[in-house]
C-alpha cells in the first residue's frame, strides 16, 4: 500500500501516471490532500469515481483521529491525543499567540532518549512517524479547530533527529507552495543533540530554527539529566552547533529546563554563560514541568529570575519561556501516558 500522503509531487505525478490518470490530477490531489486538507477522499468533488476508488484500494490515506481534546481555561492552549491507525495515540499541541498561532508536533511514538524531565521517555520509542503522520498533526488541528497555522515546531514526542528522513519529507511537503506553503523560517526543529544529524541537517542548508534541549552547562550534571551526554559530549555538541551557524546563518536556540537546587544554581549560569559566549544564540529558561515518576522540582520563580538576570549580565539573550497550557497535561508525554493508563486499568 502506497503511503500516498506522504509522496512529495514528483512522486505523486509519478504514481498517478503509473495508474494511466492524467498528468494534471496529481496538482489536483497534491491539493486536496495538502491544502484543502481532505480528510478523505470522497470530499475531493473534482476527482473522478476512478483514481478515488485507486486512493481507496491501492493506497494508505493518513487522516487522524482526535480521541481526546483538553482546553486550557488560562490561555486557550489545546492539547491533543491522536489515534494512529495501528492504534498507537501521540500528542500535539495548539499554542495560542496574540498575532499567530503555532502547532507542536511528535515526531514519535514515544521516545527512546531517556531524558530524566521528560515523560515521553518513560516507555521508551515504539516507532518513529511516518510524514504523513506528523503532517496530518497539523492538518487535524486545522480542520478541528479552523485556525490558521504560522508556525510549527517539531518539538512534542520522539527525537526528530533520529526520524531523519521523515523529518526531511515533511518539511518539504508542508512548505510547497501548491499546499500550505509554511516557510522554514516558521519550522523548528528541537533535538536532544545528535551530534551526526545536526552536522548533516546543516549540510541542507535549510532556513528552519534550530533548538539544542542543553539543560546543563557540563558533561557531569547533563549526563544525570540526558543519556545521550554519554555518546556526546557538550564539546562535540557546541562544535556541531557551530557548524549549524556556519552552513546556514540562522541563530541557535538553547533550551534549557531549571531543576530546583541542580543546574540553577549561580555557579552553573556563569558556567552556561561561558560556554554561550561569542555564540549566535537564545536561551530559553523552563521551570521543569513536574512529572510524577522524575522526582524533579521545577526552579522558585526567585531563582529563574536570578538565572536569567545573571545571563543577561554576562551578554547571553535570554528569555523565560511563557508556560501555556498548565491547567491541563501540559507537560510533552504527560497525556498520552495517562490514556495508556486508563485503558489498562479498564
Amino acid at each position: 500500500m502506497t503511503d500516498i500522503k506522504s509522496l512529495n509531487r514528483a512522486e505523486l505525478t509519478e504514481f498517478i501516471l503509473e495508474k494511466g490518470e492524467k498528468k494534471y490530477r496529481s496538482d489536483q490531489l497534491f491539493s486536496w490532500m495538502h491544502r484543502a486538507l481532505a480528510d478523505s477522499p470522497e470530499k475531493m468533488s473534482n476527482i473522478p469515481g476512478s483514481l478515488k476508488r485507486i486512493i481507496r484500494e491501492e493506497t494508505e490515506y493518513t487522516s487522524l483521529r482526535a480521541v481526546d481534546v483538553q482546553t486550557s481555561k488560562e490561555d486557550g492552549t489545546q492539547k491533543f491525543l491522536f489515534a494512529l491507525g495501528d492504534g498507537n495515540v501521540i500528542e500535539s499541541v495548539l499554542m495560542r499567540y496574540r498575532d499567530w498561532d503555532s502547532v507542536c508536533i511528535s515526531s514519535q511514538v514515544g521516545c527512546g532518549m531517556g531524558c530524566r524531565f521528560c515523560a515521553s521517555t518513560l516507555d521508551g520509542c515504539v516507532r518513529s512517524l511516518k510524514p504523513s503522520e506528523m503532517l496530518d498533526q497539523v492538518y487535524s488541528i486545522i480542520r478541528i479547530t479552523g485556525r490558521s497555522i504560522s508556525n510549527i515546531v517539531i518539538m512534542g514526542s520522539g527525537e526528530p533527529l533520529a526520524n531523519y528522513d521523515s523529518l526531511l519529507r515533511f518539511i518539504e511537503i508542508i512548505n510547497d507552495e501548491k499546499g500550505l506553503n509554511i516557510g522554514e523560517r516558521h519550522i523548528t526543529v528541537s533535538t536532544c543533540g545528535l551530534v551526526p544529524e545536526i552536522r548533516r541537517l546543516a549540510d541542507e542548508k535549510l532556513k528552519i530554527g534550530l533548538a539544542i534541549s542543553l539543560h546543563a552547562p557540563n558533561d557531569k550534571k547533563r549526563k544525570e539529566l540526558m543519556p545521550v551526554a554519554e555518546r556526546y559530549s557538550i564539546e562535540e555538541l557546541m562544535d556541531a552547533v557551530r557548524y549549524y551557524f556556519d552552513r546556514t546563518g540562522r541563530r541557535i536556540t538553547f533550551e534549557y529546563a531549571l531543576t530546583k537546587g541542580f543546574n540553577d544554581l549561580n555557579e552553573d549560569a556563569l558556567e552556561l554563560s561561558s560556554l554561550l559566549r561569542g555564540l549566535n544564540c537564545h536561551v530559553n529558561l523552563i521551570p521543569v514541568n513536574p512529572v510524577r515518576e522524575r522526582g524533579l522540582k521545577p526552579s522558585t520563580d526567585r531563582a529563574v529570575e536570578a538565572f536569567k538576570t545573571k545571563l543577561e549580565k554576562n551578554g547571553i539573550n535570554v528569555t523565560i519561556r511563557r508556560e501555556m497550557g498548565r491547567d491541563i497535561d501540559g507537560a510533552c508525554g504527560q497525556l498520552r501516558r495517562k490514556h495508556l493508563e486508563d485503558v489498562l486499568n479498564v
